[in-house]
């Protein structure tokens, strides 16, 4: 059966129209689920990871072209600064991943329903946590 949309007459119309009301969607209003946030960040982090490549890039174009060259790129990649962009690199790369495989489960129709997505988005930002954190322990050990 389906249903058709009928506009509302103006009396309808008067009585809906309320000062208190806010416009829709209105921020106060609408909060955003865990699950669109992380959506959001899964696009950010694509590019940010995309952008950290050439971090990556300038250190192995630095080794190939010789000692000093290596040892300037390590200094900038050793610095407080070059520490902070690691781990933002890190911290993208495996929350990228995760969220990646939690898509790739999506895909064969397993853990679609809204609390199997909400667990699964809180599961996404702790195995995040872990991992970067297990990288940066074997990293710098």
């Amino acid at each position: 059966m389906r249903v058709r949309y009928r506009a509302p007459t103006v009396e309808e119309a008067d009585a809906m129209k309320s000062d208190t009301r806010p416009l829709s969607p209105h921020l106060q209003v609408y909060k955003l689920p865990i699950e669109g946030k992380l959506s959001i960040l899964h696009r950010i982090t694509g590019v940010g990871i995309s952008i950290g490549m050439l971090l990556l890039t300038y250190w192995v174009g630095a080794a190939a072209y010789g000692p000093e060259t290596y040892d300037a790129a390590m200094g900038f990649i050793t610095s407080w600064f070059g520490y902070l962009l690691l781990l933002g690199f890190s911290v993208a790369f495996f929350f990228h991943t995760v969220s990646g495989i939690r898509h790739l489960v999506w895909d064969v129709g397993v853990g679609l329903t809204k609390e199997e997505a909400r667990r699964s988005s809180y599961a996404v930002i702790a195995a995040t946590a872990v991992l970067t954190v297990l990288a940066w322990i074997i990293g710098l050990a």
